[in-house]
């Protein structure tokens, strides 16, 4: 079987195709994959270092929303889908998976002039233009948010690193803690931002340092490669305060966690109800709000706590955040709500669902693009893009 798969840009349009090619190769070793991406995404290092082969196709930034704008958009595709044609034609690809991102319109089209099926996940609540555009072209469409309003959506999970869908928190929380110089007997929170750190997550954690030594709670911190090149040991009366500038490890320090204060993507909010690590979420605003929709759920069942990025405070860490990481009971309670939120299958049942409509076993109906939203003169078969 030959897969193509187009995610690239992000690590959440990344990780869940590679996650995705794990999971079908688990299923069949023989399996083909071939990862469409951009030299500008991460892609150019995450997908060599996992071992897959990675086909490089123009980027084509596309708008957020379905504007006149659209109709400049085709020439600058021509490029694009003429070299993810020429990848397919070279797998031979039996399906395309597509998550979004620049990659994913060009491989939309390239695949639906060859007639190949075409797979869309979609992760976040609000979809992006390419896969509302992709879901157009096919009823194989899956979502990683429960909520997602896409043509022909159904709910699956986003698919997750084996590392983070088998981590046993309880049974490696000793081990983890030890790994990064934590004590064993301290409540811990743990303190990321995304690849990158987050200013305003950072400023506030370490003005709240004072705060965590007296209530005696310690501090995973991870800051981002661009805020420190070296770890820092700011431990203080015994009470550990380690900040480090990225974790390899993030299955180490979820299960060495008891909380994390994090933002709260679609890949963040997937990991830490899947491990089932309650989330002190502060969303980016970004877009249309998508960070506060990923946590919202979360929140609502229990799992976890929301704070705006402009109200988080030293003030908002001692009043909410301390107490809660004290109250032993209430974090074992907030635990089993997030754990009951999370989907540790969803590489799997993906992966699963991929492999039937390769084989004719989801057979896809012709589906012509509707101009009820006026995409048709901008995708008509992709001719207005040779």
């Amino acid at each position: 079987m030959r897969v193509a798969l187009a995610g690239g840009g992000t690590a959440g349009h990344i990780e869940p195709a590679l996650s995705l090619a794990d999971a079908l190769r688990r299923i069949d070793p023989s399996t083909e994959i071939l990862c469409l991406g951009t030299e500008r995404g991460l892609e150019t290092r995450l997908v060599p270092m996992r071992g897959y082969e990675l086909g490089l196709i123009p980027a084509v930034p596309l708008p957020r929303k379905i504007t006149p704008q659209l109709l400049s958009v085709p020439g600058k595709l021509a490029g694009a889908l003429s070299a993810a044609g020429e990848h397919l034609d070279r797998l031979q690809a039996d399906v395309i998976v597509g998550f979004g991102g620049y990659v994913a319109t060009p491989g939309y089209l390239a695949a639906r002039r060859r007639r190949i099926p075409i797979v869309v996940h979609e992760a976040n609540p609000l979809p992006g233009l390419a896969n509302r555009l992709g879901a157009r072209m096919t009823p194989h469409v899956f979502t990683g948010h429960p909520h997602t309003q896409i043509r022909n959506g159904r709910f699956v999970g986003i698919p997750l690193r084996q590392q983070i869908t088998t981590l046993d928190r309880l049974a490696m929380g000793d081990k983890a803690r030890t790994y990064f110089g934590l004590r064993p007997d301290l409540p811990t929170l743990l303190i990321f931002g995304g690849s990158q750190g987050a200013q305003r997550l950072n400023e506030t954690a370490f003005a709240s340092r004072d705060a965590f030594r007296d209530r005696g709670v310690q501090v995973l911190h991870v800051v981002g490669p661009k805020n420190a090149e070296e770890p820092q040991d700011l431990t203080q009366a015994g009470v550990p305060y380690v900040a480090v500038p990225y974790v390899d490890r993030m299955d180490m320090a979820y299960a060495a966690a008891d909380v994390a204060m994090c933002r709260s993507g679609a890949m963040t909010c997937a990991e830490l109800t899947a491990v089932g690590l309650p989330g002190a979420f502060v969303p980016l605003a970004i877009g249309n709000g998508e960070q506060a929709l990923n946590a919202e759920p979360i929140v609502q069942a229990g799992g976890g706590l929301m704070i705006d990025n402009a109200d988080i405070s030293v003030e908002w860490i001692v009043d909410q955040l301390i107490p809660l990481l004290t109250d032993t009971d209430r974090v074992v309670a907030m635990s089993e709500a997030a754990a009951r939120m999370g989907r540790r299958d969803a590489d799997m049942a993906l992966a699963r669902e991929v492999m039937a409509v390769a084989r004719g076993d989801r057979p896809t109906p012709e589906i012509p693009l509707s101009d009820d939203d006026g995409e048709d003169a901008f995708y008509d078969d992709g001719k207005d893009a040779r």
